[in-house]
């Protein structure tokens, strides 16, 4: 396994980088990033430490148990964050869209592996540089704290969505929660785009491909959804949230 010292991944020439071309203040990610609290002088000095990287379809950010030497801004596109059990399993613990920072834990290494489900498109800062902006703006910390809280709830609903709900009522749940997610980046549509597999998808929610197949096409048939290509439209969205709130 290599180790990311500065480059991004185990695929050449997949991945590159480079200074932002517009800037910080005309990221379009900027406003629902934990960055949104900076001010434009601040969002300068942010942005002095920062490179874009770009991923292509299956490359790694980063992988588990390296050293986490960077934290990163999701800018476009999606990543699976997954974790490999000591029995060999692969657990899907959950997707990364834009807006989501990565790498912010205090862990020396990387407790999941990142891989981009299709083009993505970070901005990566060095941790050591990030931490010192954050000891120096109280603000933006206070910003860390409140989406350290908000992946807190997002862990505890994903431990009650494991263990407590029927499979139709876990892909109506994690259909909705996808279309929240996307609404907070300013997508608000009843179509949802799935970047990610069925497999996936399966092993983030302790289901097998068979079963999720057979969720979507039951949902399809009632017409609470339409099976569309690279996603689905949510049709009946009392009927979805009827069946996640169980």
């Amino acid at each position: 396994m290599l180790v990311d010292t500065g480059s991004c991944g185990r695929i050449p020439h997949a991945c590159h980088h480079g200074r932002s071309e517009n800037g910080c203040a005309d990221c379009k990610v900027r406003l629902i990033s934990v960055c949104s609290v900076l001010e434009l002088d601040e969002l300068e000095e942010l942005e002095a430490l920062s490179h874009h990287l770009t991923l292509d379809k299956g490359q790694a950010l980063f992988g588990q148990d390296e050293p986490a030497g960077f934290v990163f801004n999701v800018i476009e596109g999606a990543l699976r964050l997954t974790r490999l059990l000591p029995d060999g399993r692969r657990h899907v613990m959950g997707f990364a869209l834009p807006g989501d920072f990565l790498g912010l834990a205090l862990q020396e290494r990387h407790s999941v592996s990142a891989e981009a489900l299709g083009p993505v498109k970070t901005c990566r800062f060095a941790r050591q540089d990030f931490a010192a902006v954050v000891e120096t703006k109280p603000h933006l910390l206070r910003s860390l704290h409140e989406r350290a809280g908000h992946e807190l709830n997002l862990a505890q609903e994903q431990m009650l969505l494991l263990g407590r709900r029927t499979a139709e009522e876990k892909v109506a749940t994690f259909l909705l929660s996808l279309r929240a997610r996307y609404a907070r980046a300013g997508h608000s549509s009843v179509t949802v785009e799935l970047p990610m597999g069925r497999q996936d998808m399966a092993d983030h929610l302790g289901l097998t491909i068979e079963t999720v197949s057979r969720m979507l096409s039951r949902l399809d048939r009632a017409h609470a959804i339409l099976l569309v290509p690279g996603g689905v439209r949510l049709l009946d969205l009392p009927r979805l949230e009827a069946m996640a709130a169980g």
